[in-house]
């Protein structure tokens, strides 16, 4: 006989319900790290980097501190004693120095081993940190790869000691678990340091610590950062502008912000005992009249209580709120970069021929504000730096989008969300989609179907906001809304009209070079032959040199030159913008607070606004001006014009007075003969 198959007995609604039990936030991102960032040694460090540096920044900036960073990137040798080198090694301490305000003893465990602890989740104010996440998130991946707990050191001032903690995080609870406090002695007489010790790696190139240190620089002009790479020498980032961003106000949430559930939890939690009040006191742009219209129209009573309200007048409420008419919420809670701050970022950073910056006017998005820069920075630069990368790609080996056709070359995008460089998942990002979208063919810059545009061009775009929509926790690409990409497209356009503004002007230049060089070929030509004409007794030195410039002055004279680098000035800039020759730079230079300009493609001075320009300009060139200013006339066209002689003058004197003496008496007879025709009449 066949065996019967046992059947087997399914779990019960008891023993499914016994084996059930909640799980704390730890638990949840220790078994899903990739959504913090974590997801590769790589990443991992450039994380842990990131997370420190921007609470440092913050923490600096609300207390009015200059912000001052050291980045010390170590490695740690292995058990018998070893240190591989930085490429092979598999394990780093990272440690951040701050000199900013110190943290207090009782928030140190909590700050550094809670997850979803901190005072800007709850808050509409622009910062860099949001969630309360990431530095205790890059300590507990410190936890699980090397099992070290995180060392802090603190101190408030030079009277208090330093208090020093070395804390972990009790995934099952998510609460810090401290395995040593103490007070210590520490050369700083305030600040922060954090050591983390954890598996990593380290390379350069593309998204490394190295381009996020170099970023993060180009968008803080005011911080001054120190970085200690684990195979090189240290690199100082001085600053470049000794004044503090203007500080951004905590504003209350909009009402076309909120949705349903959040004006119920919001009523629910209220101090306000009216409905009138909540409205007036809990939410922004809402006046006392305001509110009082708002209640008649959902038909509930100003002075009904708001914990009373729910069903379908809360949904009415909720209605009337989305449909009335109020005023956009207040940007005073911003502080984007500002125009010139990105163009003295770029200037000093990226090597070019042109910079421009556009900073555009607020919008809102979900009842949050926010503000769109962008920033371009277009060609190679010249002079002896060109000639220098000239020579690595020859001598040494061509690096990664390096070759013979730098045409093909496709532009870099460089991605900020409160002033914090996005490093990863550039192609989900709504910044990589609105340059996607643009159309920079219309500005002279070639681009394929659903490519990047093509050329040595830098894109930079900013979003500065009370609450950026990440796409993830790990906060690296911002979430494609219309309101958003609308703005950076606007913005992008603005800055290809000018770049393509630019490009017309010297593209006419060059021709114009080029009828310059033809007419210099037969000028030799043309003078030897009237001098057989004249028999050898014409000055043929004077009528070449008469040629010449009348040849130059045909072809657009000295602007010619200067557009394309062949003199020591450079060319007239646009608005907000610089153009860099190979002798000098012009235009809106954005000078900082005691600053003084090195200039990077040459010892020429810059021009400085206003300078004296040549007028003989051909209308070819005149034309591509945006807006042509007035120029003060140069020497060689005033030694033109004759002086009129002593003689003429006093002519001309004479015959004048002689005119105003004939024309003095006929107004007297007029007045004469009025009485006597009265008299007739």
């Amino acid at each position: 006989m066949a065996k019967t198959k046992k059947k087997t007995r399914g779990a019960t609604a008891q023993e499914m319900g016994d084996s059930q039990r909640s799980i704390s936030v730890s638990e949840f991102f220790t078994k899903n790290r990739h959504l913090l960032g974590f997801d590769s040694p790589r990443k991992a460090m450039l994380t842990c980097v990131k997370e420190a540096v921007d609470n440092a920044l913050d923490a600096s900036e609300e207390a009015h501190i200059l912000p001052e960073v050291h980045i010390i990137l170590e490695v740690v040798a292995d058990a018998k004693g070893h240190k591989p080198s930085a490429a092979q090694a598999k394990r780093f301490r990272v440690t951040v120095i701050d000199y900013g305000p110190g943290i207090v003893r009782q928030q140190i465990p909590k700050i550094f081993a809670k997850l979803l602890y901190g005072s800007k989740f709850h808050r509409l104010r622009m910062s860099r940190g949001q969630q309360g996440i990431g530095i205790s998130a890059a300590g507990m991946y410190g936890q699980l790869t090397t099992g070290k707990p995180v060392k802090i050191i603190s101190r408030t001032s030079a009277k208090n000691q330093a208090h020093y903690f070395e804390v972990q995080i009790d995934t099952k609870k998510n609460e810090p678990r401290i395995l040593e406090k103490k007070q210590i002695e520490w050369e700083n007489h305030r600040g922060t340091q954090v050591t983390i010790e954890l598996e990593g790696r380290y390379v350069k190139g593309r998204s490394s610590i190295d381009e996020y240190v170099e970023q993060t620089a180009i968008a803080n002009p005011h911080v001054k950062i120190t970085y200690d790479p684990p195979d090189g020498e240290r690199r100082v980032f001085e600053r470049t502008h000794n004044e503090l961003p203007e500080q951004p106000r905590e504003i209350k949430p909009h009402p076309y912000g909120i949705e349903f559930g959040m004006l119920l939890k919001m009523m629910h939690d209220t101090k306000s005992h009216w409905l009138s009040g909540f409205l007036k006191s809990d939410f922004s742009r809402i006046s006392g009249p305001l509110a009082d219209h708002i209640c008649k129209e959902a038909g509930l009573s100003p002075k009904k209580r708001p914990r009373d309200i729910h069903g379908e007048p809360a949904e009415k409420l909720y209605r009337v709120l989305q449909a009335t008419k109020i005023m956009a919420p207040s940007t005073n809670c911003l502080s984007p970069i500002g125009e010139k701050a990105i163009l003295y970022g770029l200037y000093q950073q990226i090597k070019g021929d042109f910079y421009t910056a556009v900073t555009r006017p607020p919008a809102v998005y979900r009842g949050n504000p926010f503000v769109i820069e962008a920033g371009l920075a277009f060609g190679r630069g010249s002079g002896d730096d060109q000639k220098k990368k000239r020579k690595k790609t020859i001598d040494g080996p061509l690096a990664e989008g390096e070759g013979k056709d730098t045409q093909r070359e496709l532009a870099r995008i460089i991605r900020y969300a409160n002033r914090v460089p996005l490093l990863f998942q550039m192609s989900g990002c709504a910044t990589t989609k609105a340059v996607l979208d643009t159309a920079w063919r219309n500005y002279g810059v070639s681009q394929s179907r659903g490519a990047l545009p093509q050329g040595p061009m830098v894109i930079f775009v900013h979003m500065a906001s009370v609450w950026v929509p990440f796409t993830s926790e790990s906060k690296e690409a911002i979430a494609d809304y219309d309101e958003i990409k609308k703005q950076i497209k606007l913005a992008l356009q603005e800055c290809g009209r000018r770049l393509g503004i630019f490009l017309k002007r010297r593209d006419r230049a060059k021709s114009e070079f080029r009828r310059r060089n033809v007419f210099e070929l037969y000028i030799k030509e043309v003078v030897d032959s009237c001098n057989r004409l004249k028999g050898g007794k014409l000055p043929v030195k004077k009528l070449t040199k008469q040629l010449t410039e009348i040849a130059e002055k045909v072809t657009g004279g000295t602007k010619t030159d200067e557009i394309l680098g062949k003199t020591g000035a450079g060319p007239e800039g646009l608005p907000s913008s610089i153009i860099v020759t190979e002798e000098g730079v012009e235009g809106d230079i954005p000078l900082m607070a005691g600053d003084t300009i090195e200039l990077p493609l040459g010892d020429a001075p810059p021009q400085a606004p206003g300078a004296e320009e040549p007028e003989s300009v051909s209308p070819e060139i005149e034309k591509a001006k945006p807006k042509p200013k007035k120029k003060a006339k140069s020497k060689a066209v005033k030694k033109k014009k004759k002086p009129a002689p002593k003689a003429k003058k006093k002519a001309v004197k004479e015959k004048a007075a002689k005119k105003k003496a004939k024309k003095k008496p006929a107004p007297k007879k007029k007045k004469k003969s009025l009485p006597a025709k009265r008299k007739k009449k």
